[in-house]
């Protein structure tokens, strides 16, 4: 049975504050990144988390090699103060989001060249049946 863990980081990037969902699941690691606007206080991110978590929208998930690490406490808490200190998204979290990016960019594009399409199909339409009514003579 694979492990299954989740991780939240909440950074100010200068105009907002973004919260970065990480899901992991066994091996595979799949993010989402929400804007908080103003500074969230704790009460409003677990509300936000109870709430919201199953409206997310996760990018596709990657492989992501675990490193086996001792249980030494010392360790532990200097890797703790580390994460805090150092702040921001991982690399692995901020390759998932610009997969995610790209995902959503070629759907876009997909879906305004079907528009596109329509449109000129639509208008092709309307003209081929204003000829055939001047055909007519009406």
């Amino acid at each position: 049975m694979d492990k299954i863990s989740g991780k939240l980081t909440i950074f100010h990037d200068g105009t907002f504050w973004i919260g970065v969902f990480e899901r992991e699941e066994g091996d595979k690691l799949s993010v989402c990144k929400v804007t908080f606007g103003a500074e969230p206080r704790e009460a409003d991110v677990f509300e936000f988390v109870i709430n919201h978590y199953y409206d997310l929208e996760f990018s596709m998930e990657i492989e992501v090699k675990k490193k086996r690490k001792a249980d030494n406490p010392k360790r532990r808490s200097r890797e703790a103060r580390k994460q805090l200190a150092g702040g921001g998204i991982g690399t692995k979290s901020q390759q998932a989001l610009q997969l995610q990016r790209e995902q959503l960019k070629t759907e876009k594009k997909k879906n305004s060249k079907e528009q596109r399409e329509a449109e000129k199909e639509r208008r092709f339409e309307l003209k081929q049946k204003k000829r055939k009514e001047k055909q007519k003579g009406h």
